[in-house]
């Protein structure tokens, strides 16, 4: 290889509003996965001209920055269940369909795998059926709407009007927002609907009630299964019977929801440690840096990444990415412990370190199969 015949790869971008609109929506669903940079040696890296090492490097940069989705045990699992409650939702108009809320704590990748599902789902749909409904319009299997701190009903309806880029987004009231949305869902026989950050909703307020029936009506009278993400959502009421009004009408959406979570890693366990080993295996196997050696995250640093992620896989995927960051930019070219000090995380998993390091360093944790805590 001459210094400058390292392959240029730009794969399209995707804007930063990507899931709020259908176009955007559509690269999401259909940009094909990226092609990592070519390994080479510090030799190699360092006999590239000018442009080439700074276009290897831009590569690089590119691809840690996207190195997920990772199909953890956690993530296969939720995907089971999410194609056994979506497929189960083919009931005649006459019948609710059911609804999903994935309740788990942040950093636990329910967002990534919700739309890793609702991609795969997008395609099986446009394959078996066409981009084309039967009366010509759009085929749009799966609308994305994601909820503010003070989304009411006049915001969801719009929302969900700008996914499919209607032309009355500006002008009605709520009621004509929400009619012309879901006309939108029949026209384009959407089927999931997925709303995240279902949290941001204040659910014990009169906005919280509007929209819990208007999501009830939406599973009465349209062929859609709703799916919902959040944080804490059992302990905002939407699962809970409750005692008053506004209770009552909430709970009856979580009689109709099935509840879902994600679970962090733990090694109290085998089945544990060896769940935790082979994601370590799968990101290394992804990582582009010179002097990666095998082992380099899954022997030399187990203890240590679960430490500083505290089994959290957002945590880890971020520490990583920062961490092949820097071993580009300051030529390392490796991860090991002293890189990765400097590098900083996010603030949860930086408050449960130190507690966790203590306990790998009096060995009362390991994440080595096989290896016994102390006692």
């Amino acid at each position: 290889m001459t210094p400058d015949e390292v392959p240029v790869e730009h794969p399209p971008r995707l804007d930063n509003l990507t899931l709020a609109r259908k176009e955007g929506w559509q690269r999401f669903v259909n940009t094909p996965a990226r092609i990592p940079p070519e390994p080479l040696t510090r030799n190699e890296i360092e006999a590239l001209g000018e442009n080439a090492f700074e276009d290897y490097n831009r590569q690089r940069r590119e691809w840690h920055a996207n190195l997920g989705p990772i199909k953890t045990p956690q993530m296969k699992a939720l995907h089971e269940d999410l194609w056994d409650i979506v497929d189960s939702n083919l009931q005649d108009g006459d019948k609710a369909k059911g609804a999903i809320a994935i309740d788990a704590f942040p950093g636990l990748g329910k967002t990534t795998s919700v739309l890793a599902f609702a991609k795969g789902f997008h395609r099986r749909e446009i394959k078996a059926r066409g981009s084309l409904t039967d009366a010509g319009n759009e085929h749009w299997p799966v609308c994305r709407v994601g909820l503010t701190g003070n989304t009411g009903m006049v915001d969801f309806n719009r929302a969900m009007l700008s996914f499919f880029a209607h032309p009355g987004v500006t002008r009605g009231n709520a009621a004509h927002f929400a009619h012309r949305a879901l006309d939108n869902v029949l026209a384009c026989s959407t089927r999931v609907l997925v709303i995240d950050d279902l949290h941001f909703l204040r659910w014990h307020k009169s906005s919280g009630v509007e929209i819990s029936n208007h999501f009830k009506y939406i599973a009465n009278e349209f062929p859609v299964t709703l799916i919902f993400i959040g944080v804490g959502l059992a302990a905002r009421g939407l699962f809970s019977e409750g005692s008053s009004y506004e209770d009552a009408v909430i709970a009856q959406t979580g009689r109709r929801t099935t509840q879902l979570d994600m679970r962090p890693f733990t090694i109290d366990a085998d089945d544990g440690r060896h769940e935790w080993r082979q994601m370590l295996l799968a990101i290394e196997k992804r990582i582009v840096l010179a002097n990666k050696q095998p082992g380099m995250l899954a022997d030399d640093l187990s203890d240590y990444l679960f430490a500083r992620s505290t089994g959290h896989i957002g945590s880890l995927m971020t520490l990583i990415n920062r961490g092949c960051q820097r071993a580009v930019r300051t030529g390392t070219e490796c991860l090991t412990r002293d890189l990765l000090d400097q590098v900083k995380n996010d603030a949860a998993s930086e408050k449960g370190r130190k507690e966790l390091e203590a306990a790998f360093d009096a060995r009362r944790l390991t994440t080595r199969i096989g290896k016994r805590k102390a006692g």
